[in-house]
């Protein structure tokens, strides 16, 4: 009976592996989000998805007994570099908001023989689409062969064999969510040589 008694006091003093929660948003753990960046986003999700975390970490109390502990110049330096990170962050989204909502995605049809086309869809990555997954989707929805390139510009397009533009253009309305103002169809003729 003693060696039973012995066996369970050692399992018992054994370290017992912890449940560390990580941030949905920069995978830091919560404690940590204000050094990642995205200090509000982080801060929406764990109020969403762990409130009784986000209460411990953000209530009245919580922020107050962490202020008392630094000194007054301190507190001051603590409050201007969360504003400044507020701000940096706001004007970040803003930003991306903007250069979203200002790009263009051009679907150009080009004429390779006579009655033969490519579809050259450009502008993709503006609107964070990752353009080898759209590549390959396309391929399998129009039973064509896709592929991403390079342009002569130095930027990346998806080149799909065949005329696909109306179905591409609803694509990218539709499913993707790209307002139709931002989408221009083109037509591209290939000079004949003299």
């Amino acid at each position: 009976m003693a060696s039973e008694t012995g066996a369970a006091d050692t399992a018992s003093s054994e370290p017992q592996a912890r449940h560390v929660v990580y941030c949905g948003v920069c995978s830091l753990p919560p404690e940590y989000c204000e050094f990642g960046g995205t200090a509000k986003k982080c801060k929406d999700w764990l109020e969403k998805n762990h409130p009784d975390l986000h209460e411990k970490l953000y209530s009245e109390e919580a922020v107050a007994a962490t202020l008392s502990t630094l000194s007054l110049d301190a507190q001051k330096r603590a409050a201007k570099d969360s504003q400044k990170k507020e701000a940096k962050a706001a004007a970040a989204e803003a930003k991306a908001a903007e250069t979203k909502a200002q790009a263009q995605i051009l679907i150009k049809r080009v004429e390779r023989n006579k009655r033969k086309y490519v579809t050259a869809v450009s502008g993709l990555e503006a609107h964070g689409m990752d353009l080898k997954k759209v590549a390959k989707e396309w391929g399998k929805k129009f039973a064509t062969g896709s592929s991403v390139t390079k342009t002569a510009s130095g930027g990346e397009e998806v080149v799909v064999q065949g005329d696909n533009s109306d179905e591409i253009f609803d694509w990218v309305v539709d499913i993707a969510g790209v307002p139709e103002a931002n989408v221009d169809c083109i037509e591209d003729k290939k000079k004949k040589a003299a």
